[in-house]
């Protein structure tokens, strides 16, 4: 449930079809991912997982399995691949 979450939030906050969402997707290897679009992904990322990241953590999310592997470090559990 919560892969599916994290797969929303990804294509809502950079305006993407959640099929162009994977884990190798990376910052800056789409134009919409961009410095914009990454503060997008973090505000729409803390609200729909009730978090507050750091900084490090804002500035470490490069892909979606990092974002991932953050927020399983703030209690959100993903289902087993």
């Amino acid at each position: 449930m919560n892969d599916e979450k994290l797969r929303e939030c990804f294509s809502r906050s950079l305006g993407i079809p959640a099929g162009r969402v994977s884990d190798d997707l990376a910052y800056n290897s789409i134009k919409e991912w961009d410095s914009v679009g990454h503060m997008a992904l973090v505000a729409e990322l803390e609200g729909a997982f009730d978090v507050m990241f750091d900084t490090d953590d804002i500035l470490g999310m490069s892909t979606v399995a990092r974002a991932r592997e953050i927020l399983g470090r703030y209690g959100v559990s993903f289902d087993a691949a």
